[in-house]
């Protein structure tokens, strides 16, 4: 499977993905550690890659949505920002019900 089918597999089977240097539990980068807190926050089940560990995915994710950086967050399919953005979305109290609706609609 060509590595940007393995992505858009993994992107559009999660209501939640999140790519990432390291895992929620053992994050690698403190951009990624803020991500999965926020993440972790909102109180429901995600799924992630540890982009450290998968050299193909690490290479190819910033062509996907043309976004450069990592991490990367993408709910209901669509990419929506790295951090920053995440801890924005979170400090305005918007983040906890469009994780909440992906799920819902997926589960």
């Amino acid at each position: 499977m060509d590595v940007l089918d393995r992505i858009r597999e993994q992107v559009e089977g999660n209501a939640v993905m999140l790519y990432m240097k390291g895992t929620p539990q053992f994050p690698m980068c403190g951009f990624s550690s803020r991500t999965a807190e926020a993440l972790k926050q909102c109180g429901q089940e995600f799924g992630y890659v540890n982009v450290l560990a998968d050299p193909e995915i690490f290479e190819n994710l910033p062509r996907y949505a043309d976004w450069p950086t990592f991490p990367q967050l993408y709910i209901n399919g669509e990419l929506i920002g790295g951090c920053d953005i995440t801890l924005e979305m979170l400090e305005k109290g918007e983040l906890k019900p469009m994780v909440e609706a992906a799920v819902s609609k997926a589960g």
